[in-house]
């Protein structure tokens, strides 16, 4: 069980214990990823990037400092190999396989003689909540901090405290980091208050269907006889970002109760979808010959 270190703190272990309850059994609460638990408790929709890839898009930092402004929630991880390699502490702090938290992504002025200009950095947060941080550059007390000016740590927050909170440099996050999941919240999710200050929350569109065999069962890309017998979604994006013309998107696919499904020797489906650019003018169903055209295609998953 999940536990505080307030002794007088339990509202974390009754949380968890409905949680359990929701799913079955504590059993079922076991493995998972952190976008899973995220998405749970906040009905928002999660973007997955493996850092070091070059899938991994070159503005990233962008991504996660709107993200940010969006109260977004972040979570980052490092892989590892095998499981002898779990909770593994590396030479500069970090922990191999561990979750950890994302509080906060700015950019710090620097006015020194040797620096100068404004630098990208990411707090992160160790859930153990003790002195196991991150030892680099830009850590708890480093010389960095020397650079920058008193009314700067005040303005970003600047605490030293063996609370396994860190700041770290974008590269160096980069250069460790293996994975990073942002959890984009529904303007439902929260107050509205947690939005105040950035212009734009999400508009959010939930569509519900099911595989049916013969009917919408039509399988993946490989079976283009059949594809376009599968669920479709027209979507029309008009609403442009702030800082340019395109608009930004997030689709997500998730299998209900597939914890309790587990539970009872059940495998998920492997799902995934497939985004086409279709004319203004288009309606309706897409017929066969269509489907050649591909704009966009997912990864597909059994999670």
């Amino acid at each position: 069980m999940m536990h505080s270190e307030d002794v007088n703190e339990f509202w974390g272990a009754l949380l968890e214990k409905a949680y359990a309850k929701l799913h079955g059994s504590y059993e079922s609460l076991k493995g998972g990823t952190t976008s899973e638990a995220m998405e749970d408790f906040t009905g928002g929709l999660t973007e997955h990037y493996e850092i070091q890839t070059d899938e991994c898009p070159p503005n990233l930092f962008t991504i996660m400092l709107k993200a940010h402004q969006r109260s977004s929630f972040m979570g980052c991880s490092i892989s590892v190999e095998d499981a002898s390699q779990m909770e593994a502490v590396m030479h500069n702090g970090l922990i191999k396989g561990h979750a950890y938290s994302i509080t906060s992504v700015k950019y710090v002025h620097v006015d020194h003689v040797r620096v100068q200009g404004k630098l990208p950095l990411v707090r992160i947060r160790n859930p153990w909540g003790n002195e196991a941080e991150w030892t680099g550059a830009w850590s708890d007390k480093s010389r960095e901090w020397t650079i920058v000016s008193p009314e700067e740590k005040q303005r970003i927050g600047l605490t030293f405290d063996a609370d396994g909170e860190f700041w770290m440099s974008f590269a160096d996050f980069q250069k460790n980091f293996t994975n990073i999941e942002i959890t984009n919240l529904t303007p439902d999710s929260l107050d509205d208050g947690e939005f105040v200050g950035f212009k734009k929350a999400w508009q959010v569109n939930y569509f519900e269907g099911q595989w049916i065999p013969g009917v919408s069962a039509g399988g993946c890309r490989n079976h283009l006889d059949t594809f376009y017998l599968n669920p479709q979604y027209m979507i029309t994006l008009t609403d442009q970002d702030d800082d340019d013309e395109l608009c930004t998107c997030v689709i997500a696919l998730m299998q209900k109760n597939h914890r309790i499904k587990r539970k009872m020797g059940l495998d998920n489906l492997t799902i995934g979808f497939v985004i086409y650019e279709v004319n203004e003018n288009s309606y309706g169903v897409l017929r066969l010959d269509y489907y050649s055209y591909l704009l966009i295609e997912s990864l597909y998953h059994h999670l």
